[in-house]
């Protein structure tokens, strides 16, 4: 003779959707994503300047305006 398995019934409460933990959620993703963008997008603004900026004027020993009759 088979013997029928024993069920044993568990309340469970009923699953809700939090709308506003997802809202905020999603807030704080964009804001996150955000200062990253920022951050990055300074850092590689700085390394562009720095790295296309042209030399300095030379210094005066080496410049002649070529003045002197002799020259």
């Amino acid at each position: 003779m088979l013997q029928q398995p024993a069920v044993t019934w568990v309340t469970v409460e009923k699953p809700t959707f939090d709308l506003v933990g997802v809202v905020l959620g999603s807030f704080r993703f964009a804001g996150l994503l955000l200062v990253v963008a920022v951050a990055l997008g300074l850092v590689f603004g700085a390394v562009l300047i720095l790295s296309r900026r042209r030399p300095g004027p030379s210094p005066v020993e080496d410049v002649s305006l070529r003045l002197d009759s002799r020259a």
